[in-house]
């Protein structure tokens, strides 16, 4: 939009210096009429930007305004052609950057016969050398900068090509990392369960046989003692089990089943919203937890304080170096303020042990939760 009206500004310059030098009283109406259907013509041009042959027309109108308006035509006003020459010269490249190549070597031939018919009508107006050296650089300029732009553009779609598959490749290289410690969990709590396990339950119970076999002996007590604390060592090998198969999810899977879940059992409708380079930022097992964690609070409040159905769940990576998440829900106007109890407490604390911060802005019926957490040196985009 801007270049669009630098380019206007321009041409105003062009018609502006043209009249002034022909002279304001030699003007007739039909090349004021000219002048401003060209400005017209280009007014309306960015509307036919994805119509080509309405585009090709518009510039071919334009031309023939401007030689209305320029051409000596009866022998007068003979330096007006060289202002055509610069409006002609803005309406080919214009046809250069907009139009396929068959409608730009449309548009490019009619201006070329536009510009030697002041020659062939026998008014002397610009030299037919002159004019067919400026055209043949003008389509040299023109098909260089096609063949530029295309090259351009397949460099461009290849380079996207290589950032996806290098995304996707990622992504599949972290869930390996994540199914291979998963693995290496369920290996380690089998093999707890299935030797410790076993072998603490099994002298548990020899020791409690030789109790009761022994019932008045001194030996009685240290084997009471005994089975007490093999009992205490089971107790934690089962809770050691149960965390390595209950290990604490974070991330944006989590999330996501957490939104899947609330949405089928709770009856809520959730907006959740990734903006660029979401997918790539790569927290610590900490962060990401600190994450979910937060998510979770946020909507369960939301969901027992709100007064919609509608949450409204973004992440962004602002400047690669931070990753923010919101949550926002209605709330009755009525509502007093929000007091901040034990879950958002935990949840600040969460936040700021990681060196981020977190937000909460209570507006006109709407309260939003924001949390920043600061992306490690391992973020790659």
């Amino acid at each position: 939009m801007r270049s669009y009206w630098t380019w206007l500004i321009v041409l105003l310059g062009i018609w502006m210096a043209a009249l002034l030098d022909i002279g304001l009283q030699r003007i007739q109406p039909y090349q004021w009429l000219g002048c401003a259907l060209f400005l017209g013509l280009f007014f309306v041009a960015p509307l036919a930007r994805t119509r080509p042959v309405l585009l090709t027309l518009l510039l071919s109108a334009a031309g023939g305004a401007a030689a209305m308006v320029f051409w000596p035509w009866t022998g007068e006003m003979a330096d007006g052609g060289i202002y055509a020459l610069l409006c002609y010269g803005f309406l080919y490249g214009k046809a250069a950057l907009r139009l396929p190549a068959p409608h730009m070597v449309a548009v490019g031939g009619l201006l070329l016969i536009l510009t030697l018919l002041p020659n062939w009508t026998g008014t002397l107006a610009v030299p037919v050398a002159y004019v067919v050296l400026l055209a043949a650089m003008a389509g040299l300029i023109s098909w260089s900068y096609r063949v530029m732009r295309e090259d351009l553009s397949h460099s461009q779609e290849l380079q996207e090509a290589l950032l996806s598959e290098y995304r996707r490749l990622k992504r599949h290289g972290v869930e390996g990392e994540e199914a291979v410690r998963e693995q290496e969990r369920t290996r380690i709590a089998r093999d707890l369960h299935d030797s410790m396990g076993h072998k603490l339950t099994a002298l548990s119970m020899q020791l409690e046989v030789l109790r009761m076999r022994n019932p008045d002996s001194e030996l009685a007590g240290q084997l009471a003692q005994l089975k007490t604390l093999s009992q205490e060592s089971l107790a934690e090998t089962r809770a050691a089990v149960s965390a390595l198969h209950q290990e604490e999810r974070g991330g944006l899977r989590a999330i996501l089943e957490l939104i899947r879940r609330l949405e089928a059992e709770s009856f809520v409708r959730i907006s959740f919203t990734l903006g660029e380079g979401v997918l790539s930022a790569r927290l610590g097992n900490e962060a990401a937890v600190a994450v979910f964690r937060s998510v979770q609070e946020a909507l369960t409040n939301a969901m027992r304080h709100g007064s919609s159905r509608q949450i409204e769940v973004s992440f962004e990576v602002p400047g690669d170096t931070v990753l923010r998440f919101e949550v926002a829900n209605q709330y009755a106007s009525e509502q007093d303020g929000y007091r901040e109890g034990f879950g958002l407490r935990a949840m600040r604390e969460r936040i700021e042990g990681l060196g981020g911060q977190l937000q909460i802005l209570q507006g006109t019926g709407q309260f939003e939760l924001r949390g920043i957490i600061p992306l490690g040196e391992e973020h790659e985009r």
